[in-house]
């Protein structure tokens, strides 16, 4: 069977990096939920037509998609309107289960698939998963990030970190945790290792189960 990493942290810690990484240097197949997700609300789909008609027209840019700046602006950090979203764009578990599904009975046994997700921890994306690996980033660095790629003022990224969790809380369920606050090679070197020791004990037929999978008692 492949093997399914799960890949997770809050936003400007380093996730879309690590699993680019892993694509560009080691063949992975690297899947982003966060865009997946846009694409069920592109326009012309039931997704963009929900969303539009629970937060607004002024929500549609001039290129005729949802302003995922202006949308950001009206649910980050406002938990009661992120779940308004979710619910607009569709069932999103349950298309991110199928995928896993898919990836499960259809990837070679020697393939390297990761899901970048948000929310993996705190879904059952786990079940399907062999691993959860945990991106770390201080608040301070992703602030700086935030300002840096995406011109976001201190207001704005801190309204966007609102809504997430301290790495911390989440730690336990993770089987790998990468700090990316220093050099962006010290970071890639840490995945380059991590990614060895796991290839080395599935081979060896000695990769622990996830620990995700012990907590929920799955």
């Amino acid at each position: 069977m492949p093997l399914i990493l799960g890949v997770t942290g809050s936003i400007a810690a380093g996730k879309s990096l690590l699993g680019a990484h892993l694509a560009e240097r080691h063949g992975a197949i690297h899947l982003d939920a966060d865009r997946e997700a846009h694409a069920l609300y592109a326009p012309g789909t039931p997704g963009f037509a929900r969303v539009v008609a629970e937060f607004g027209e002024d929500v549609v840019g001039a290129d005729g998609a949802v302003d995922r700046r202006v949308l950001g602006g009206r649910v980050f950090g406002k938990p009661d309107r992120m779940e308004a979203l979710r619910a607009a764009i569709g069932d999103i578990p349950a298309h991110f289960r199928a995928l896993l599904d898919r990836w499960r009975r259809e990837l070679p046994d020697d393939a390297i698939a990761v899901l970048e997700a948000v929310n993996l921890l705190e879904n059952d994306y786990m079940k399907q998963a062999d691993a959860a690996w945990l991106v770390a980033v201080e608040r301070e660095t992703a602030i700086a990030r935030l300002a840096q790629t995406r011109g976001l003022s201190r207001e704005e990224a801190e309204q966007r970190l609102a809504s997430a969790r301290d790495w911390r809380e989440r730690a336990p369920l993770a089987d790998r945790v990468f700090h990316n606050d220093g050099p962006r090679a010290a970071f890639l070197a840490a995945i380059d290792e991590a990614l060895a020791e796991t290839l080395a004990a599935r081979r060896a037929g000695a990769l622990p189960p996830p620990r995700w999978r012990a907590a929920a008692g799955a």
